[in-house]
């Protein structure tokens, strides 16, 4: 089986078009190949635990990250269309604080492998979207993190802002100036 790697704005964070086979019966694709994973990227994750959301149009999830146990993600949609983000928050990072955002749908079939050090965060642009996410560590409540999702000094190019929905923890997210002087992160 294929699998195309697509560089983003991001050198760490990929974007991922595996070879579909299309006929009047429908389609067939391998969603996940651990070789054809390890082969692509170079890099060597083992995946732990799977998650799925459904959410309605305007939902946004994120930007999330974990302190400890910081989670590598593997993003794809069933059903429907995101705007994925994904922002660099490796304080010694040169690309500290940028971003890189691509839409995945059901259509285009791509995934977005985001590692360990950047924070993550979805906006449901269809009606409805089903996400499913493989992550390289368990989630970690006591550990997790948001990071604002419009802090200004991100300036992610969300495609709309107006209508948006967002859960308690997200409306209280952390802005970047805060990740910079967080201490005992291992970011």
């Amino acid at each position: 089986m294929g699998l195309t790697v697509t560089s983003t704005e991001l050198p760490e964070v990929k974007l991922l078009t595996p070879q579909v086979f299309e006929d009047e019966r429908g389609f067939f694709f391998e969603s996940f190949n651990q070789r054809d994973f390890e082969e692509a990227l170079g890099v060597r994750y083992t995946f732990v635990q799977d998650n799925h959301s459904h959410s309605k149009k305007g939902v946004l999830r994120g930007l999330h990250f974990q302190v400890q146990q910081p989670q590598g993600k593997l993003i794809r949609v069933i059903s429907g269309e995101i705007f994925d983000v994904a922002v660099d928050i490796r304080r010694n990072s040169p690309h500290f604080g940028k971003w890189t955002g691509h839409v995945l749908s059901e259509t285009n079939r791509q995934q977005l492998w985001i590692p360990p050090g950047f924070a993550h965060g979805f906006l449901v642009v269809s009606d409805a979207a089903e996400v499913l996410y493989k992550t390289t560590d368990y989630w970690s409540p006591e550990h997790e993190r948001t990071l604002q999702w419009n802090d200004p000094q991100v300036e992610i190019a969300w495609p709309f802002t107006e209508g948006i929905s967002l859960s308690t923890k997200d409306k209280v997210g952390l802005s970047l100036s805060a990740l910079e002087t967080m201490g005992a992160a291992s970011l």
